[in-house]
């Protein structure tokens, strides 16, 4: 049984494949938005691809970029097949592309799902890569002369003024890491002489941060340097006092700016998604309904279209055993004695028949 079968009429036909010839041209639209948000996706993420670990976070913005792009093309084809469904002598040319071109447009549309999916499940593989990429940024910050790091101290000054955060997790992550180069320390003072040979690893370490932490809407100037020592600063104490500085950690600061725009993205990609699998709805009753006029021979006539020709469970099956089949007629049994299964064996038997009975010479 017919799965949300539909009585067409002619003039019923012939408006439902004007409009979804204008729908298809809004789709090809659609496929441009979704190029679009991905091509952003990708650039925000490449601005600051310096502070995040190599990893598959660039699949989203690509995904939705190839979808983009598909959904242009299919999308302009299917406005083409449309516009020509109008009239049954043109769909002839089209009846056989129809159900190809409707199942790869399944296909597509279950890919604009997986694409908005993505940008919600996405959190954690960018969160690792900031964890990972912002850890060896701040590492080699003082690396100011070694090339391929000289630019790291002004990518994480700048990201810390533009995102008012302060190192990874927050500003501690300063005082385990030497963030001062060796030539700006006066190794003749005692005070540095002192601090290297305190630490194990002869690291430079003090309980400060670089400028780019400092709040200036704080009305105070800046206490970079000695933040746990209150007796340093004149009326501060380090417990109970608001810091100066920014205590929201640059991960967390940029994987809140990133998540935001990944929701609006997935949004909006779901509301595509829901766009384009509407269009399809329609295309497939259109293909049926102009298939059943072919059939019934009565151009002006009402035809019936349906989404599945049979009930849900019975497609399954069918293509369930389509796929296991396949590949079976191309085996060929290596058995001895056993005949090629792609051979008609009665044919093959009655030849043999025959030519034995040719060879009988005839009773006089």
């Amino acid at each position: 049984m017919a799965v949300l079968k539909v009585k067409f009429t002619k003039t019923k036909r012939d408006k439902l494949a004007q409009i979804l010839w204008i729908l298809n041209w809004v789709s090809v639209v659609s496929g441009v938005i979704l190029f679009s948000l991905g091509l952003f996706l990708k650039i925000e993420i490449k601005k600051r691809n310096e502070v995040m670990a190599k990893g598959d976070i660039n699949s989203v913005p690509n995904m939705l970029i190839s979808v983009g792009v598909i959904a242009c093309i299919i999308n302009f084809l299917g406005g083409k097949i449309c516009y020509d469904c109008s009239d049954a002598n043109k769909f002839s040319r089209w009846k056989l592309v129809m159900l190809p071109y409707i199942v790869c447009t399944f296909c597509f549309t279950f890919c604009i799902l997986v694409g908005a999916l993505m940008c919600y499940t996405m959190r954690n593989e960018l969160e690792e890569s900031l964890y990972l990429g912002l850890r060896d940024a701040i590492k080699f910050y003082k690396d100011t002369d070694i090339p391929g790091r000289c630019f790291l101290k002004k990518t994480v000054d700048m990201l810390q003024i533009g995102f008012r955060c302060c190192g990874n997790n927050g500003f501690r992550d300063w005082f385990e890491i030497q963030w001062v180069s060796v030539r700006y320390l006066n190794m003749a003072s005692k005070e540095v002489q002192d601090r290297l040979k305190s630490n194990v690893d002869g690291k430079f370490l003090v309980d400060g941060v670089p400028f780019s932490c400092c709040n200036p809407s704080s009305p105070r100037p800046c206490i970079q340097y000695q933040l746990t020592n209150n007796s340093a600063h004149y009326n501060y104490d380090f417990l109970s006092e608001e810091l100066n500085i920014w205590t929201k950690g640059c991960r967390e600061a940029l994987l809140d700016y990133y998540t935001s725009i990944m929701r609006s993205i997935g949004i909006a990609a779901l509301l595509i998604w829901l766009f384009e699998l509407s269009v399809l709805i329609g295309v497939r009753y259109l293909q049926t309904a102009m298939k059943n006029v072919l059939l019934l021979g009565d151009l002006e006539g009402e035809s019936e279209g349906w989404l599945l020709e049979n009930s849900f469970v019975e497609t399954a099956k069918y293509n369930i055993n389509i796929i296991k089949n396949l590949g079976k007629a191309n085996q060929i049994s290596t058995v001895s004695g056993m005949n090629d299964p792609n051979i008609d064996v009665q044919n093959t038997d009655c030849c043999k028949n025959n030519t034995t009975a040719k060879s009988i010479p005839a009773a006089s």
